[in-house]
């Protein structure tokens, strides 16, 4: 029998449609409050978010129907489309992180975003969120980073769209660890 941690993280699913319920903005900084513990090297916390939720969604939304003549394929009906699916995602979240010159802090901070970012979405699972992880092409465009208020020298890590399933996937199976690791013993 598997055990509660394993069970939630073996059960968790991306979610792509959500049902129109908001979640309340306390939950969600709960929610932060418990993944914040996350290691991280010498716990500088390397990380910021922007929370867009009700009226403010529409800020994320014009960031990205701004940005998005710039993307290959990006046809005003597909732009159209998209915008409209994200005005009724209940929440997204921006993460943000500094982009340290040094290679080795700029790969811990990463790694610690990550860290957190698993965190967040195991907790929210707990309490029947869902959310998908999303670090598409136009996180990248200048057009969409300056509408949303990031600056030079910063990454977003992810926009993470949250929100209670309207539809749970299927899982699907993972490769047996085996097929990819080589013991050395010797």
């Amino acid at each position: 029998m598997k055990n509660p941690i394993d069970q939630a993280i073996m059960s968790r699913r991306s979610i792509k449609k959500f049902k129109p319920a908001p979640v309340a903005t306390e939950e969600i900084i709960e929610l932060l409050n418990v993944a914040k513990w996350a290691p991280n090297h010498k716990v500088n916390e390397p990380w910021r978010f922007q929370l867009y939720t009700g009226d403010g969604k529409e800020k994320f939304v014009q960031a990205y129907v701004d940005a998005m003549p710039k993307v290959d394929g990006a046809t005003p009906q597909k732009v159209l489309n998209k915008a409209n699916y994200f005005r009724d995602i209940p929440v997204h979240l921006v993460v943000i992180m500094p982009e340290d010159p040094r290679q080795r802090r700029w790969d811990e901070d990463y790694g610690a975003v990550a860290s957190m970012l698993q965190n967040f979405q195991l907790a929210a699972w707990e309490r029947g969120i869902g959310m998908i992880w999303r670090s598409n092409d136009w996180i990248y465009d200048p057009v969409f980073r300056e509408a949303i208020g990031v600056k030079p020298g910063e990454k977003i890590v992810a926009t993470m769209m949250i929100g209670y399933a309207a539809h749970v996937p299927e899982k699907r199976e993972r490769t047996d660890v085996r097929e990819k690791m080589v013991v050395i013993d010797k």
